[in-house]
């Protein structure tokens, strides 16, 4: 049978409103402008990182093991002209993608 205790179903009102409340608040956080663009400037560091390590191993790989005929001061620093190239175009091609996105939404 249905609780019909006043106090009982006051209290189990209460408790639907808060569970409510933080359900509501946990949504608009997760939907917040300023937070959808702080995961997505954390996920294009973290993308940046790592193509920037990817790269400095491909330009200039470590010395194998044992392989210390060469002082490593002796040898010119890599050249980031590359990553600086790939770096620009990756940062024209989403802005491009997010003008065209703004534009088409209006």
């Amino acid at each position: 049978m249905a609780d019909t205790d006043p106090e009982a179903l006051e209290r189990n009102i209460e408790r639907t409103r808060a569970e409510l409340a933080t359900t509501v608040d946990a949504i608009v956080n997760r939907v917040s402008p300023k937070r959808v663009a702080s995961r997505q400037m954390a996920k294009v560091k973290a993308t940046a990182d790592h193509l920037l390590t990817s790269t400095r191993d491909l330009i200039a790989p470590p010395p194998a093991y044992g392989d210390l005929t060469e002082d490593p001061a002796d040898q010119p620093p890599p050249s980031l002209a590359p990553l600086l190239i790939g770096v620009g175009a990756v940062v024209a091609v989403a802005a491009t993608i997010t003008l065209w996105r703004r534009r088409r939404r209006r």
